[in-house]
């Protein structure tokens, strides 16, 4: 029996998901054994001609060019999976659609702007069907690996739509608002294990937003800690702004 053949592809982005895969470690070694990687361009320098059984598509959309090539790695695929939060919700490319596309182009390419036409940021979902997500800025490796187990038994995975302070409190954390600090937890999807927190950093929101989230317990949090609202909207920006194109 063959193994599934699983390639990884990257648009806007660090790539720095994909590295979190090549340094998962000893773990991956077991992962080798029961999938063919036929194309990985931070790792290995052959390409697939072929279909793929799965893709792991990192980056967000930005220009008509990638829309074109991950719609021809969706048709190559028979399951496509978003890859950190740059191809799951956006990320911080999604900045870009606060102001007018042609004002982003002048100030990065000056008056050659013109040469490089873009459009809104998009994740991947808002551009071909996703499979499935695995979130956070970047992946964490863990979750990586149980999502890669669901994709191989022929079972879903269900992102937890509780926030990340479940996890914070099990994790028996000091509240980031307590060591006078700001932190996205509290709106923010669980499933990286309070990563950020457990080591001594905020929570940016990278993993996207729950589905239902409690805004008006965040309200009061912010309102105890005489924090203004706006500041903190700013911060949910920074990862979730292409969310908006899914209202539109």
């Amino acid at each position: 029996m063959s193994k599934p053949k699983v390639a990884f592809f990257d648009f806007a982005c660090c790539e720095g998901c994909q590295l979190q895969v090549a340094n998962i470690g000893e773990p991956l070694i077991d992962v080798l054994d029961i999938v063919q990687v036929v194309e990985f361009r931070e790792v290995m320098s052959e390409k697939w001609d072929g279909e793929f059984d799965v893709a792991f598509v990192e980056g967000s959309i930005t220009d008509e060019h990638a829309v074109e090539r991950v719609k021809k790695i969706r048709e190559r695929s028979k399951i496509l999976v978003a890859l950190g939060s740059c191809a799951t919700i956006g990320g911080v490319n999604g900045m870009k659609n606060s102001f007018q596309l042609e004002e982003v182009g002048k100030y990065v390419y000056g008056e050659s702007y013109k040469f490089f036409p873009t459009i809104h940021t998009k994740a991947v979902h808002q551009v071909v069907k996703v499979d499935y997500f695995v979130n956070g800025c970047p992946i964490y490796q863990s979750e990586f690996l149980t999502v890669l187990k669901c994709i191989l038994q022929g079972i879903p995975y269900y992102v937890p739509e509780y926030p990340v302070c479940v996890e914070c409190k099990l994790n028996e954390n000091v509240c980031m608002y307590d060591r006078g600090l700001t932190c996205m937890g509290p709106v923010t999807k669980a499933g990286c294990n309070s990563w950020c927190i457990n080591n001594g950093n905020i929570c940016y929101g990278c993993r996207g937003l729950t589905i239902n989230p409690n805004t008006e317990g965040f309200k009061e949090v912010l309102k105890k800690y005489n924090i203004p609202e706006d500041f903190l909207m700013k911060k949910i920006e920074m990862y979730n702004k292409c969310k908006e194109l899914d209202r539109s």
